[in-house]
């Protein structure tokens, strides 16, 4: 069998990759940051290990295709349309503010207009992969600070379509024939591609994915997914444009059928693999040479990405009205280099926008930045600095709360219960609440949920529990309890220990993901905290053995044991009885209905009086006596028009049907 070097080199990324990224790992660094530092060993600043270099960049290019292809998947026409109020602003302002700033930076500092406004491309995108990652792992992706940086995540991939039109239309050539003219010549030329490719998509695709999904194979249905991912990428190349808008509306075509979740998870796997390689060939960019040799330059654009773009986007959060803190990790977290930026930085080599020479250090920079953002996001919540810093800024916004309880009335709140959180959890503990005669006041940080439930007549309102102010607008020290339903893990530990600081009477009580953090709120001094693996598990486990049909004080006692083992609750374990039909043991037996006639002789004898247990075997189940159904009893008597429900096998059935009517 032939030599085949690029087999090999793959094989040696891979192996490396691996290595690299279990070490890392135990450092809590994500498979991105290992994917980087193997590139950058492999790499012709490192090693040199790796030397079909143009292979390798096939093989990225191909991920760059399956990645966009995934993020159309997920983004269809009719969740853009759902999510837009919620993206369009937040991903705007800090889009705009950031491309707005450092173009004008650029300018004044002597580069080119095309220039400038690629640098301002690549600084206004962020690693979606690595932040997505960080968040999910802290779950945070709920918190307020995750929905803002998830909303502008979504905002920025949806730019880079237009970016990736328009960055080859700023080299020398382009920007001499007006620029202008030429963007808004392939915009235009972008509208009819989606336009078309919508339309063939409402048309054809659904059609062509059943055809598929009839033969019954996975790899049938795994190549046709390809085939229109691709496709798509090689038509918008035919037109001119990029292989990753015919990718993106590929992904958009598929997920508005109903077969969009099987191709995510079909291509994901395909995906994961030659994104990796994406990453790998990124980590190559990075040369130690470049930060030797133009070390001033490299740290400039490090902290213009961790601090001047952090800043930039924590900017956009406070106009919004988030608080100083949401605002402060919503900055962190979109502080870095973003991987699209290196797609643009390819292009705009190849349109003589910039040269290697030129990007050689924002692309080291950009990877320091990448390494630094786990690091900067798992450190951010316990540095409070930065969030005093902001809350001047917060207080002229008027960040703190949008509904203000009315001043006249501070006795209005006294003996009522404060929840911090209204989703579905505070919109449940609430409801029962109200419906008891309980006063409540609710704190919340998403502006949308507050309007909406103002609106209603709810008592809810915009402020940060982890402040003392917010605490007090809420009347803390006058309420029964506070409860805490908080999507966010670690401002609920800052907000326990306000709580007890500021009002160390007030009971909290609380929901923790997991049992080993009880002890840590307890400690805190948190009254009570419901573990939701734990409820969980035992409502499963109930369940499960109703499903088992195990008797129901067999499964009390398992259930107690259970719960004994973890933690203890005052809730009484309650689960669906079953019925009749779900126990196998009893599907032998039948059920018969007999309507009680103005003739019967059954008429003012109960079932004790006419002997049916013994004279037939029939058991009396229930009576449904004017409409309401009545559990049997042996001495009720018969009245007219009941409906006399029995249960037995055949002939004691018929035994008793004619005792009850009097016919045999």
């Amino acid at each position: 069998m032939p030599h085949i070097p690029l087999l090999d080199e793959v094989a040696l990324i891979a192996a490396l990759g691996v290595a690299v990224t279990l070490v890392l790992s135990r450092l809590r660094l994500p498979a991105v940051a290992g994917l980087l530092l193997t590139g950058a060993l492999l790499g012709p600043a490192g090693l040199g290990l790796v030397k079909s270099l143009e292979a390798i960049e096939v093989l990225a290019e191909v991920g760059v295709v399956l990645l966009l292809f995934t993020i159309g998947l997920e983004f269809s026409i009719s969740r853009l349309a759902a999510i837009f109020k919620q993206v369009a602003l937040g991903g705007l302002l800090q889009v705009g503010l950031t491309l707005g700033v450092v173009t004008g930076l650029a300018v004044a500092w002597g580069w080119p207009v095309g220039r400038s406004v690629f640098l301002g491309f690549v600084f206004a995108l962020s690693s979606t992969a690595i932040v997505l990652r960080a968040l999910t792992e802290r779950r945070e992706l709920d918190a307020p600070h995750g929905r803002f940086i998830v909303g502008t995540l979504i905002f920025q991939d949806l730019c880079v379509v237009p970016m990736v039109l328009i960055v080859p239309l700023l080299g020398p050539t382009a920007i001499e024939g007006g620029v202008f003219a030429a963007v808004s010549v392939a915009l235009g030329k972008a509208a009819a591609v989606v336009i078309v490719t919508i339309a063939l998509a409402r048309l054809l695709v659904p059609r062509l994915l059943s055809w598929v999904d009839a033969s019954r194979s996975r790899e049938v249905f795994l190549l046709a997914v390809l085939a229109l991912c691709m496709g798509t990428a090689w038509a918008t190349g035919q037109a001119g444009l990029s292989l990753a808008l015919g990718a993106f509306l590929g992904g958009m075509a598929v997920a508005d059928t109903e077969y969009g979740h099987r191709a995510m998870s079909e291509v994901m796997p395909l995906r994961d693999a030659f994104v990796s390689v994406f990453f790998v060939s990124l980590g190559m960019f990075f040369d130690v040479g470049v930060v030797l040799s133009q070390p001033l330059e490299v740290l400039v654009l490090t902290v213009g990405f961790i601090f001047g773009k952090g800043f930039l986007a924590t900017a956009a959060a406070m106009s919004m009205r988030f608080p100083a803190r949401v605002a402060w990790l919503a900055g962190v977290g979109l502080a870095q280099f973003g991987e699209f930026g290196f797609v643009l930085s390819r292009l705009a080599q190849a349109s003589g926008v910039i040269d290697a020479e030129g990007i050689a250090p924002i692309l080291s920079a950009g990877i320091l930045s990448m390494f630094l953002t786990p690091l900067l996001v798992r450190v951010a919540p316990s540095v409070r600095a930065g969030e005093r810093l902001l809350l001047p800024l917060e207080k002229l916004l008027g960040a703190r709360s949008i509904d203000q309880e009315d001043a006249e009335h501070p006795d209005a709140l006294k003996d009522h219960v404060v929840v911090v959180g209204y989703g579905l959890a505070g919109q449940t503990i609430t409801k029962a609440l109200k419906a008891c005669g309980e006063k409540f006041v609710v704190l919340e940080l998403n502006a949308e949920t507050v309007r909406a439930a103002r609106a209603r007549g709810e008592p809810v309102f915009y402020g940060d529990a982890t402040s003392p102010e917010a605490l007090g607008h809420a009347h803390l020290a006058d309420a029964k309890a506070l409860l805490l339903v908080l999507n966010d893990p670690p401002a609920a530990l800052r907000i326990v220990d306000v709580v007890k600081r500021v009002a160390p009477g007030v009971p909290v009580l609380m929901r923790a993901r997991y049992l080993k953090e009880a002890d840590v709120l307890k400690a805190l001094g948190a009254q009570d905290v419901v573990a939701e693996e734990v409820e969980g598990g035992i409502e499963l486990l109930a369940r499960v053995l109703r499903l088992l049909q195990k008797p129901r004080n067999v499964i009390e006692a398992r259930v107690k044991e259970a719960r004994e083992a973890t933690h203890t609750s005052e809730r009484r374990p309650t689960f669906p009885r079953p019925t009749f039909g779900e126990m196998s043991v009893l599907a032998g037996l039948k059920v018969e209905s007999v309507l009680i006639e103005p003739s019967s002789p059954a008429i003012g004898k109960s079932p004790v009086q006419l002997d049916l247990r013994k004279s037939t075997g029939a058991l009396v189940v229930a009576v449904s006596r004017a409409g309401a159904l009545m559990p049997a009893s042996a001495s009720t008597p018969f009245e007219a028009g009941d409906v006399v429900f029995l249960s037995g096998e055949g002939a004691a059935l018929r035994g008793a049907i004619g005792a009850l009517t009097g016919r045999s």
